[in-house]
């Protein structure tokens, strides 16, 4: 049975450093503040909004939650965002994605009116661009980062490994490739139009399962010795005796026999996801006041 890479572990030794450094910033007269945007009701962004207030309260940080209804105009949200560019109390912005229907024509120009020194989940341009030439523009995603931070905790260097990312979006499967061959990974990124995704999955030494799509990492993409990092949450309507659950891409059952660890869902990646927001926050404060 493989190791459980639990996120609940990495993200509670990620926090307490996070606590310190709200502590460090509280003494300064600096309260960090992060915005949550939402449009719409959306039941993923709520629950994920929810993940957030709660994480916040316990670090420390303040989350000021402003709602816009689905069909807003986009003046109305863009004037929003450039209000909070320019308080000063505001330290990170973060824009629930995708956008509902009505906004995703205009989605491109709506995320890059952020000021990118609080673009804490990476939605402009520039720091999409500092992602992909390894430079500190911005910030980087969110979620590819929660994977790094479950690697390094539980000690599992990246140099020189075989690592097949199955997706290609540009908010979890791009960024995470280009992270990861920071880390000296060779890198393979599958998608839809991927002839044999299950023998790429199967020559790597971590797989990273972005397709956000139940049950599409079976048996048949794994082998022994691989690491297995299960980023999608997914609703399992089969889960607790046809109550319904949390479920990422892998066939759980048929997957963690096989390999050597792997990232439950719940309680893996999307542990790790919100401490990694609050971590960008405080960075943004920190450099605010210095």
């Amino acid at each position: 049975m493989a190791k459980l890479l639990s996120g609940k572990e990495a993200a509670a030794s990620l926090d307490a450093k996070l606590v310190s450094t709200v502590e460090k910033l509280r003494a300064q007269g600096v309260m960090p503040r992060l915005a949550v945007i939402r449009c719409g009701e959306d039941s993923s962004d709520l629950a994920y909004e929810r993940g957030i207030l709660k994480k916040a309260e316990k670090i420390g940080v303040e989350a000021v939650r402003i709602h816009f209804p689905a069909d807003t105009d986009k003046e109305p949200l863009i004037a929003k965002i450039r209000e909070l560019n320019e308080d000063p109390s505001v330290h990170g912005v973060l824009l629930f994605r995708p956008l509902p229907k009505p906004l995703k024509k205009d989605a491109e120009e709506i995320c890059n009116t952020l000021d990118p020194a609080k673009d804490v989940d990476a939605m402009t341009d520039l720091s999409c661009a500092g992602v992909y030439e390894g430079k500190d523009l911005g910030f980087t995603p969110c979620t590819p980062e929660a994977c790094l931070e479950i690697l390094d905790f539980y000690g599992i260097d990246l140099t020189g490994k075989d690592v097949t990312v199955i997706g290609r979006s540009l908010v979890v499967g791009r960024p995470a490739a280009m992270m990861l061959m920071k880390r000296n990974a060779t890198v393979t990124i599958c998608h839809t139009k991927t002839k044999d995704v299950p023998a790429a999955a199967r020559r790597a030494d971590v797989i990273v399962s972005a397709v956000g799509k139940l049950n599409t990492l079976t048996g048949d993409y794994v082998r022994e010795g691989q690491i297995v990092l299960d980023v999608s949450v997914n609703w399992d309507p089969e889960k607790n005796d046809g109550q319904g659950g949390l479920a990422g891409d892998a066939v759980f059952d048929e997957v963690s026999p096989v390999v050597d660890a792997i990232t439950p869902v719940p309680g893996g990646v999307g542990s790790v996801t919100t401490s990694v927001l609050m971590k960008h926050v405080l960075e943004a404060a920190v450099r605010s006041c210095c």
